[in-house]
């Protein structure tokens, strides 16, 4: 009995433990000690398995416990208890984390693709030579354009794109390169190209620079291996039998250059004639050879690794030349625009290279923010040949064809600007995206082509279209051309007048250079035109130049918006600005004629009897309203007005055709997103 009584204790003492152990070992010392085979805790041991059996032990009425043996932990587990509200968080997480999966999925297959840095600002093209001198020799260099960057940022300008400055015979202003892979001496040293790369990178600003893949200068070294019969470089350029004699030579046929003239040149080395679309000192590349290809992607592989961000390949329309020699026409001529270009320009195949070029950049674009910008310059084609350097619908060419038509207005009216935006929103490419410039280093200076009273509202006109504005360096301050006559270079007066040194100050040479003769005269109007000036004034072209660029910056209905045109005349051109889920729109008037009187209200439905200035060419009139049944507009005044509606003009049916959009997307004030599915 005494014993049986020992048992039950032993048991019950085991059970009440259950009850009451916290999870801590009492005793850890004799836990730990090996027991002895004869001892009285083996035997009792024993005797509880005897006494139990084979049974299970009863947890009847036992309660969960910290520090419980997993025999009792399974004896919980399973009971509905506390099992079904497991299963249904493990279910709730699943849920949950497939909804994540998903909307993720939706957002991204919804969400349209974001603007890369060639499309979300403006680009600021710089003639180096004429931009800023930092070592006292009167041509402007690299360092000097490195010495402004705080004032390109200040702009609000995303990329700077800089002309060419490879070493260079100085012909046709350095189009005539003797080295792709140096530097001028007068711009500087490679090292401070690099300095300048990283620096432009250090400001979040990008670069582009010019690249002429179409000839070289005789002085390359590739063209007097070519004119020895070289090597691999015996057919690196355009050669062909012809007749000389007596100092006279008698070309293959009558193809001209682009100066006018036989486009055929005597070579006394190698006795035969070679091709140039350009000066005589240009050869042209001979790109049916597919060395002379490899070479110029080398060439762009060396300025990628550089860190150059981008490339404006010129006057690639001349890359191929017929093979055949026959004449472009029967008759004689000696000037260029009396030929039909049939044979010498737009060769099959050229798209082709140039779409090589593009797969070449793709190698480099593969980090995230890292991606290559190439444009195109074609050289006056019309707009329907220009954008068809866009590519095709699966092979992109160019991100965009530069677009110069408005900078080749030699007079302006609502209708010639009408016609210049809506034959380049017409032709261009579903999906694509446009650019606009209003002057550039061939063209003559807005102020010198227009007048002074159109620099605002040209400006105005850039930075509400579609697309990326490009602006000339100094069209932000209306510089002129100069008027000099002895100019002190063996160039053609007209296209060095767009090119005269950055007026920056009213000190001596405008600010540009310290040197007692600079390579172009200043503009006589420096004193007055300048920067330092602009910037103290609240109504100068600079601060609107500003404020526009800081608009196009902030608005979505700007940078990413329909454009809709509500009309035109000789006078005005009159324009919105939209985007589905934004409840506004911005209408743009812009005058190019003379004063007149418009009446808003007539041209759209439900708008308001006044309606708010949201920025004018006139700083004035900014945030004041105007009665819009009649509306006075002085010569080049440009107003844009923002105006409350959920109307918007491009799901009307009388405005579809008059409605356009690049990369359309839709907003969602709610999640604060742009989506696709509009």
């Amino acid at each position: 009995m005494a014993e049986d009584k020992s048992k039950r204790d032993s048991i019950e003492m085991s059970m009440k433990g259950c009850q009451t152990n916290n999870g801590f070992v009492h005793n850890e010392d004799i836990l730990e000690q090996t027991p002895d085979p004869g001892s009285s805790t083996d035997n009792l041991k024993h005797s509880t398995r005897g006494i139990l059996g084979s049974q299970e032990p009863d947890f009847k009425g036992v309660q969960p416990y910290a520090g419980m043996p997993k025999e009792v932990l399974f004896q919980f587990s399973g009971q509905a208890r506390y099992r079904i509200p497991r299963e249904i968080l493990f279910w709730l997480t699943v849920a949950s984390v497939l909804v994540l999966i998903a909307a993720t999925i939706a957002i991204i297959a919804l969400s349209p693709k974001c603007l890369d840095w060639w499309q979300e600002g403006p680009m600021y093209q710089i003639y180096p030579r004429s931009f800023k001198d930092s070592n006292k020799d009167g041509n402007g260099d690299l360092k000097g354009i490195q010495d402004k960057l705080d004032y390109i940022t200040a702009l609000n300008i995303k990329t700077v794109w800089i002309t060419s400055f490879y070493k260079s015979s100085l012909k046709d202003f350095r189009y005539g390169v003797e080295d792709f892979r140096e530097v001028d001496p007068i711009f500087g040293t490679m090292e401070d190209f690099e300095n300048l790369v990283a620096a432009i990178h250090d400001k979040g600003l990008k670069l582009i620079i010019d690249f002429i893949p179409n000839h070289t200068s005789d002085k390359h070294i590739w063209f007097q291996l070519s004119r020895t019969r070289t090597g691999k470089y015996t057919d690196y350029y355009i050669w062909h039998d012809c007749t000389h004699e007596n100092g006279k030579t008698i070309p293959p046929n009558n193809w001209l250059s682009v100066y006018g003239n036989s486009s055929w040149h005597f070579d006394e080395v190698r006795n035969q004639c070679y091709f140039h679309q350009f000066m005589k000192e240009q050869p042209d590349l001979n790109f049916r050879n597919p060395d002379v290809q490899e070479e110029i992607k080398e060439i762009l592989r060396f300025w990628l690794t550089k860190g150059v961000d981008g490339f404006s390949l010129d006057a690639v329309k001349f890359l191929l030349e017929a093979k055949h020699l026959r004449d472009e026409i029967q008759d004689t001529v000696t000037q260029y625009s009396e030929l039909y270009h049939d044979f010498t320009t737009t060769q099959v195949g050229m798209h082709d290279i140039v779409r090589s070029f593009r797969q070449t950049m793709d190698q480099y674009s593969t980090e995230p923010g890292r991606y290559r910008f190439m444009g195109t310059e074609a050289y006056a084609e019309s707009i329907d040949r220009t954008v068809m350097y866009y590519g095709l619908p699966f092979i992109q060419e160019a991100d965009f064809p530069f677009n110069n038509y408005l900078s080749m207005l030699d007079t302006v009216s609502g209708n010639s600007v009408y016609e210049v935006i809506t034959s380049w929103m017409e032709n261009m490419p579903e999906g694509k995206w446009p650019n606009w410039m209003i002057g550039g280093p061939d063209s003559s200076r807005l102020t010198s082509r227009l007048g002074n009273q159109y620099v605002n509202v040209m400006n105005m006109l850039l930075f509400t279209l579609p697309g990326t504005p490009i602006t000339y360096y100094g069209e932000e301050i209306g510089m002129g051309n100069i008027v000099a006559a002895n100019l002190n270079e063996s160039y053609d007066i007209n296209t060095l007048r767009s090119k005269s040194p950055m007026q920056w100050d009213n000190s001596s040479n405008a600010g540009f250079s310290e040197a007692s003769n600079t390579w172009l005269p200043t503009n006589s109007d420096y004193h007055t035109v300048n920067v330092d000036v602009q910037k103290t004034q609240p109504r100068s072209a600079l601060k609107l130049y500003q404020d526009l660029s800081l608009l196009h910056a902030n608005e979505l209905l700007l940078n990413r918006g329909w454009f809709c045109h509500l009309r035109n005349d000789s006078h005005y051109v009159v324009y919105t600005r939209e985007l589905d889920g934004i409840d506004r729109i911005f209408i743009v008037v812009l005058n190019f004629g003379e004063s007149t009187l418009l009446n808003l209200h007539n041209m759209i439905s439900g708008l308001p009897a006044k309606m708010r200035i949201r920025l004018s060419t006139n700083s004035a009139d900014k945030g004041s309203k105007v009665d819009t049944s009649g509306i006075f507009l002085d010569k080049g005044e440009g107003l844009i007005f923002e105006h409350n509606t959920k109307n918007l003009l491009h799901r009307q049916t009388a405005f579809r055709d008059r409605c356009f959009v690049s990369n359309r997307a839709c907003y969602s004030s709610v999640l604060n997103i742009l989506y696709t599915s509009c």
